[in-house]
């Protein structure tokens, strides 16, 4: 049984500018673990962040732990244009994970924003529908060959949604375009995080050597998303049991 108390100690790991990103990161990744009305305090807390990274993230687990307690911070976030576009856009997909039908009419009023990255996620989400949940699902070994061909097409956001299915089929035939484009620095940066994310849950060798090479990329959000995925390929290819230890971190700190 999981205290208060470390849920917020938890909690103050996420919010403190001063800890190491990884380590912000999994702790929004144990917290999404527990749940709770706790747990979405905290992670709501966070969206006062100068990191649109962390916020995107932010927004994707409270998407995740489909409470509707977090209908609230999410229509803040979304509505708020001072907040990053790739930030609003996935606050867009987490109400329309939840899926609430109270949240239906604020999702087609902004399904026709002008910023296109929040579009996006209003339309894939009125029928109350994740973007993938409606589409078939063949076999990886029939979609990986097939779907690297989508990060040189469509949108920037349908190449984001790519990038992000990619990195959850965990294929190595997908690694060369998701290398070529983390290295293309004309495309959007949101695609080129999703596909920085994709390569760190691949985990296979030519994964470290592309991260790497832009662990110091002039764009912010590239940056940090291969910081982070740098830290997810070290756990995916050692023998933690998981990525979400923020409450093994906080015994072993204790003990």
């Amino acid at each position: 049984m999981v205290t208060e108390q470390e849920v917020d100690a938890i909690g103050q790991t996420l919010v403190d500018p001063k800890q190491p990103l990884q380590a912000r990161f999994r702790a929004l990744f144990t917290l999404r673990g527990l749940g709770g009305p706790g747990a979405i305090a905290w992670i709501s807390q966070a969206f006062g962040d100068d990191s649109a990274l962390l916020k995107h993230e932010l927004a994707y687990c409270l998407g995740q732990m489909q409470d509707a307690r977090a209908i609230p911070v999410l229509v803040d976030v979304l509505q708020d244009t001072r907040q990053e576009p790739m930030v609003r856009h996935e606050a867009g997909e987490a109400l329309g994970a939840i899926g609430d039908p109270e949240v239906l009419e604020l999702l087609k009023q902004y399904s026709s924003d002008p910023v296109i990255e929040v579009t996006g996620p209003p339309l894939v989400s009125l029928p109350v529908l994740g973007p993938w949940e409606a589409l078939p699902s063949p076999a990886p070994a029939l979609r990986v060959p097939l779907s690297p061909a989508g990060l040189h097409c469509g949108s920037a956001l349908f190449r984001h949604e790519v990038g992000y299915v990619l990195g959850q089929l965990q294929h190595e035939a997908a690694v060369p375009q998701l290398a070529a484009a983390l290295a293309r620095c004309a495309e959007n940066p949101m695609v080129r995080h999703e596909c920085a994310e994709a390569l760190g849950a691949i985990a296979r060798p030519a994964c470290l050597a592309a991260l790497q090479a832009h662990a110091d990329d002039p764009e912010r959000v590239v940056r940090e998303s291969c910081e982070v995925a740098l830290d997810m390929y070290e756990h995916e290819t050692g023998r933690a049991f998981q990525y979400a230890d923020g409450l093994e971190q906080l015994h072993g700190a204790t003990s």
